[in-house]
């Protein structure tokens, strides 16, 4: 578990069939088997290197995430060890569990901050999705500033140390990012699906909670 609070940015390469990721030594030391997140995957450390680790990857991670994609290039990626029980959870509680794959589409320099506009990859993404929610950007905390819903797109307002000590600084527009919903919105979203029968799945995603449906339930 992650707070989606970056501690160093780091790079990523390929190494046989696994990667190599440098750039550790801000939260050094390392032991084998820790949970690292690398642009908002969590990745086990199986051997240690000088400033880094490798870490085994599946064919699940590669599908999912854009790792592979940014091994094969030597792309920045955002490090963070995972979260203790003693440290402050100055972020949200992130998973290291990829979602879905985003589009950036705007990156506009503003006075004091920066908007990032990202495409959203499908209608089952968008529940999850509201203005002043969380959500992890290539593993970072960042707070939603307006939802778009029919054109799939969200935006978050960067501040300039986030900016500056993160990847976000090297981000192009049509380059892809992991995306990763708030753990509470999913949960909620599960249990509102396990509804008593005639209050369904469709019903409720389809019509929302509506006055009548939170009468039914007792309240």
């Amino acid at each position: 578990m992650f707070t989606g609070l970056i501690q160093s940015i780091g790079k990523i390469h390929l190494r046989g069939s696994g990667l190599f990721v440098e750039g550790c030594n801000p939260f050094s030391p390392l032991s084998i088997g820790d949970s690292i997140s690398v642009d908002g995957v969590c990745l086990t450390a199986a051997k240690l290197v000088p400033n880094g680790f490798i870490a085994d990857i599946s064919e699940e991670t590669i599908k999912r995430s854009t790792l592979g994609e940014k091994a094969a290039s030597g792309a920045f990626v955002n490090l963070e060890p995972a979260l203790r029980f003693s440290d402050r959870l100055g972020g949200h509680l992130v998973s290291g569990h990829v979602d879905g794959i985003g589009k950036v589409m705007l990156i506009e320099d503003l006075k004091n901050s920066w908007n990032i506009q990202i495409q959203y990859p499908s209608d089952d993404f968008d529940r999850y999705l509201c203005e002043k929610a969380s959500i992890a950007l290539n593993g970072i905390s960042l707070t939603i500033s307006k939802v778009d819903d029919q054109n799939h797109h969200f935006s978050v307002a960067v501040i300039p140390h986030t900016w500056e000590n993160t990847s976000l600084k090297y981000l192009k527009l049509g380059m892809l990012v992991n995306l990763e919903a708030d753990l509470m919105a999913k949960y909620a979203d599960k249990l509102l699906a396990n509804a008593p029968n005639k209050y369904h799945e469709k019903s409720i995603r389809s019509e929302g909670i509506t006055k009548d449906w939170i009468s039914s339930q007792g309240w």
